[in-house]
């Protein structure tokens, strides 16, 4: 392994002036310091993080916190996105980042614990019971915190834009003719919270008489409970002409159902999913829904995180709303 004394034989110089070019210093000239680091990363040299840590006082390794409900894990096309944008930014700025549990071999511990256990310099929570005790315990720890799509008063948040997301949908879906909108909502939460809002905001705003049977509630990613829901709404002797659905897995859930019944989608009947993930794109017919930008949260949870580490005094506890965008499938028929 490449050591400063390496390093310091191959430039002609000492350690001392190798140490200072490495970590910043400005009492050498510009010149030495270019030559310094290119001759260090032509050799291989990587620091030793045992000894950065001592004295940075910093690991550079960022906690994630992800343990979502449905149990899908990185299979989970929305968090898996967020999650690539979290290393790739935190990769980018010197970090690395690793996965939270409550177990250290083989001992249940706390989620607080387990941070301390491994020193972490912050951590970001995505996609879990935001109320846990542990998850509030971890919040108040003092440790530097971003959450996604949730927000405590006392942390950096980013949320993808729900209000607007589901706005966005509905005047859609609007300017396409429906009126019978029907929506199928995820289980209570912050982001549903703000879903159901906004969608009621558009119906009070578009004028639009939503009977209360076209509203039902579906655990996210359930494609069980969205097919029954499916057929409760088809079964209606006034049914809605688009139904919308809290994610693209539930809607293709819904779409086996409308398919089975040998009704044509957008024909017979409209589809709208959210999240955007792939395999909606790629479905026959390909499902209208909103793309949240999640690549793009990932990357702000991990710099506004890393600026809270770095800057603690001067890096406001904010609230950050990543807009997504509209994409369009062919699930949702013009009825002009």
């Amino acid at each position: 392994m490449v050591s400063v004394k390496d390093i310091a034989a191959e430039c002609k110089v000492s350690v001392a002036t190798v140490s200072k070019a490495l970590n910043g210093y400005s009492d050498i000239s510009e010149e030495t310091r270019n030559m310094i680091k290119a001759k260090a990363a032509e050799m291989g040299y990587l620091p030793n993080m045992a000894a950065v840590t001592l004295k940075t006082n910093r690991t550079y390794n960022i906690g994630i916190l992800f343990a979502d409900a449905a149990n899908s894990g990185l299979t989970h096309e929305y968090f898996a996105r967020v999650l690539q944008g979290i290393k790739s930014q935190a990769e980018s700025l010197g970090y690395c980042i690793t996965f939270i549990t409550n177990r250290i071999g083989g001992k249940k511990i706390t989620y607080s614990e387990y941070c301390r256990n491994r020193q972490f310099d912050g951590v970001i929570i995505a996609c879990i019971e935001f109320n846990d005790p542990q998850v509030v315990e971890l919040v108040n720890s003092g440790i530097p915190i971003v959450t996604i799509d949730h927000v405590f008063n006392n942390t950096i948040s980013v949320m993808s834009d729900n209000v607007k997301g589901i706005r966005d949908l509905m005047e859609h879906l609007y300017a396409m003719g429906h009126r019978k909108i029907a929506y199928i909502h995820g289980e209570d939460s912050s982001v549903t919270r703000d879903r159901v809002t906004s969608f009621y905001r558009c119906v009070e705003r578009l004028e639009l008489d939503i009977p209360p049977e076209y509203i039902m509630e579906c655990k996210y990613r359930d494609t069980a409970r969205a097919a029954k829901c499916t057929k409760k709404l088809l079964d209606l002797k006034d049914r809605p002409t688009c139904i919308m659905y809290p994610d693209d897995f539930t809607a293709i859930g819904g779409v086996n159902v409308i398919k089975s019944r040998n009704l044509k989608i957008p024909d017979d009947i409209s589809v709208v999913g959210y999240d955007g993930i792939s395999y909606a794109l790629i479905h026959e017919p390909p499902i209208t829904t909103l793309q949240q930008a999640s690549d793009r949260m990932g990357r702000e949870a991990a710099s506004h995180l890393i600026e809270l580490i770095e800057r603690p005094k001067t890096t406001l506890k904010e609230k950050y709303v990543i807009e997504g965008s509209v994409l369009m499938g062919k699930s949702v028929k013009n009825l002009h």
